[in-house]
């Protein structure tokens, strides 16, 4: 198996992601991202090159964190420590300080004896699958090993956290006075900046999930468990609810009423606001093929094109990419918003959702009504030849159930990329018709793929 997963090298801290792997794999990313032209040039200025290093709080992250800085000095790149700060914020930071690279240390939505390294290039951009793989390759090759003047310097990044402050600020269509806004931060990395940012732009702030003890992160809070959330939103008679994951790369909100506003409800309010005020490049939205049938039906009401790719914020970050999109996202509640940033940011898309609820004066059921949910029902078929989705007849029972359900639902197989197993999805009207036709489905995949 590769070390590199989806989204960066994931485990279990001290099983599989110990402290001498984290040493090593900065050493590893010292020696290929230090070769290029930019790194070549600042050698040739007799600069060292530059990294932000960054976690969220879980224990783990203390001495992981302190693997890759010391990998990354010994092999003569500069670390400017941020600190506890959220993904997004580390992106930023690798733009705005003109760093070479940088590294986060998060497991993200996981639990907390779960640890990660995500690896940044320059700009703040996720590294393509091959220097990844060129990494991992120079695990087992040589190091650098400067003596004396040529070993990297590990140094506080002091003015981390309010440099971020002020980018989200700044990229604010309108204040948030007026609006009363519960923050569920997960335990995690935006249990600091998160409610100051929100109180400067003018919300009225409670907040839960923000005491961090390195292992209650996403313990019961955050993103994936929106009832503590929904609960403090309705007791308090607040305006809307914003929940982050562990590493704050995530927003999913809360209505009045304690109604979940997912990642694709999200993208539909922010996507109609930008393309009334010019934002949306090529009035396109980019998506992946599990957004609800429900956000297409909305865009097309609105003149709004969406283009699908594979499941994975990557996937979705490498189409608005090479379009030069500027909104995308996952259902999930990874929203991109390119102008403002190199990868999915729950503060910003958080900001930006409340921004419009002050500027248009309406409640954030009203915005998300724009959009109508469609029943999903997902089935995971396990013990079947994950190859064989095009089998003829598993082909023609999606072929039946398509023309049965017409315009009013969607079909969707996926294979597994790690294990035998395939993905059943169908959408349709009514949750039970939806059902119905998924487990029809498969049974088929079941009978047709059986191992």
């Amino acid at each position: 198996m590769p070390l590199f997963g989806t989204d960066g090298v994931r485990g279990l801290a001290n099983g599989l992601l110990t402290a001498e792997l984290a040493l090593h794999l900065a050493q590893a990313t010292a020696v290929v991202l230090g070769q290029g032209r930019s790194a070549e040039a600042r050698k040739a200025e007799g600069r060292r090159l530059t990294a932000v290093v960054a976690r969220d709080p879980r224990v783990s992250g203390e001495f992981l964190a302190a693997a890759v800085s010391a990998g990354l000095a010994s092999s003569g790149v500069d670390v400017l420590d941020a600190g506890v700060i959220p993904t997004p914020a580390t992106a930023f930071l690798i733009a705005d300080h003109d760093a070479d690279f940088g590294v986060m240390v998060s497991a993200s939505h996981n639990p907390a004896p779960d640890n990660g390294i995500k690896i940044f290039a320059r700009g703040g951009t996720k590294l393509p699958d091959v220097v990844e793989q060129r990494i991992e390759l120079a695990l087992e090759g040589e190091r650098l090993q400067p003596t004396g003047a040529g070993v990297g310097r590990i140094r506080r990044f002091a003015d981390a956290e309010d440099r971020y402050v002020l980018h989200l600020l700044g990229s604010l269509p309108h204040r948030l006075d007026g609006i009363h806004v519960v923050l569920d931060c997960a335990h995690g990395a935006a249990a600091g900046v998160s409610p100051e940012t929100f109180k400067d732009a003018g919300a009225t702030v409670t907040v839960i999930g923000a005491e961090p003890d390195g292992l209650n992160i996403n313990d019961g809070v955050g993103s994936t468990h929106l009832d503590v959330l929904a609960e403090a939103v309705v007791r308090l008679g607040a305006d809307v609810g914003i929940a982050h994951d562990g590493d704050a790369d995530r927003c999913l909100a809360v209505d009045a009423q304690g109604n979940i506003v997912d990642g694709d409800q999200i993208m539909a309010i922010l996507a109609v606001a930008m393309k009334q005020r010019g934002a949306l490049v090529d009035d396109t939205l980019v998506a992946t093929v599990m957004s609800n049938l429900g956000l297409h039906r909305a865009m097309a009401d609105h003149g709004i094109r969406v283009l699908q790719t594979g499941v994975g914020d990557r996937y979705v970050l490498e189409a608005m990419n090479e379009g030069g999109y500027s909104l995308g996202g996952e259902q999930s509640g990874h929203v991109i918003m390119s102008e403002f940033a190199t990868t999915g940011d729950g503060l910003l898309t958080g900001l930006h959702i409340v921004a419009e609820m002050a500027r248009q004066g309406k409640t954030l059921a009203e915005l998300a009504s724009l959009m109508t949910v469609y029943p999903q029902v997902l089935v995971n078929v396990r013990g079947v030849d994950r190859d064989g989705v095009t089998d003829a007849g598993v082909q023609e029972a999606v072929a039946a159930s398509i023309a049965d359900l017409g315009d009013s639902g969607r079909v969707l197989l996926r294979a597994s990329g790690t294990e035998p197993l395939v993905r059943v999805m169908v959408e349709a009207a009514s949750e039970e018709v939806a059902r119905a036709h998924a487990d029809r489905l498969a049974d088929v995949v079941r009978e047709r793929l059986a191992l």
